[in-house]
């Protein structure tokens, strides 16, 4: 299967269990990816640095020289490299370290070959504006540049605080995907301390729907009933 353009998707996947390893490069080669594998967390920074095009990155967190966590430190400081973790660790303590260190989705182990190559899709739809060499994101009639951390709207900057830029940016994320109430406050929980409430979470979306959406436009954040909410 050729994902982009007629090429095949590059994937480092970092694993340090042999079996699971050569179980992911089979099943993910099959599906048309082109695999490098590392071990531990130096090969992984050394793959990084000697091959060029990776599209994703798949992360176990325990590797013999530190963690999974250390790699994703190293990524999200020199690019927005799309990163899954797939690990045995699926307790909510880790869930929410690793989306609070850059991750874009956790999947549990033990775990299912088809849900992994959704979850390796999604991500990549989700994370294609990166590629925008502009680095801005329309939504109806406004542009967030994600170079400088502002929204636009006719060429005027529209203020927003840090929460509602950071749950904007969470929305940006997972653009065309229902995120349940439960899963945008474990996205936007802050690793300081500064929780967000059910109710604190409404106030945000409102406000970020005043904002961002005027009278007679189409809506851009869509309210699915009895699910949660969209970016259309």
């Amino acid at each position: 299967m050729m994902w982009k353009g007629g090429s095949a998707v590059k994937l480092l996947v970092v694993e340090d269990d042999p079996i699971i390893q050569e179980g992911l490069r089979v099943a993910l080669a099959q599906e048309g990816c082109e695999i490098i594998a590392a071990d531990s967390v130096q090969k992984a920074v050394n793959c990084l640095a000697s091959h060029s095009g990776i599209d994703l990155c798949i992360l176990d967190i325990m590797l013999p020289d530190g963690t999974g966590y250390d790699v994703c430190a190293e990524i999200r400081r020199q690019s927005e490299l799309p990163i899954i973790f797939l690990t045995a660790c699926d307790d909510e303590v880790h869930t929410v370290l690793a989306l609070e260190q850059g991750a874009d989705d956790y999947i549990a182990k033990p775990f299912r070959m088809r849900e992994l190559m959704a979850r390796i899709k999604a991500v990549m739809r989700r994370t294609a504006h990166r590629n925008d060499e502009t680095g801005v994101v329309r939504l109806g009639s406004n542009e967030v540049n994600l170079r400088t951390g502002k929204v636009y709207r006719g060429g005027s900057e529209i203020f927003l605080t840090a929460m509602e830029y950071k749950l904007l940016l969470i929305f940006v994320s997972h653009r065309g995907n229902i995120l349940s109430r439960s899963q945008l406050l474990h996205l936007i929980w802050d690793a300081a301390g500064d929780y967000v409430t059910d109710n604190t979470l409404t106030v945000y979306v409102k406000r970020l729907r005043g904002k961002l959406e005027q009278e007679g436009e189409p809506a851009i954040i869509q309210t699915v009933r009895g699910m949660g909410y969209r970016l259309l």
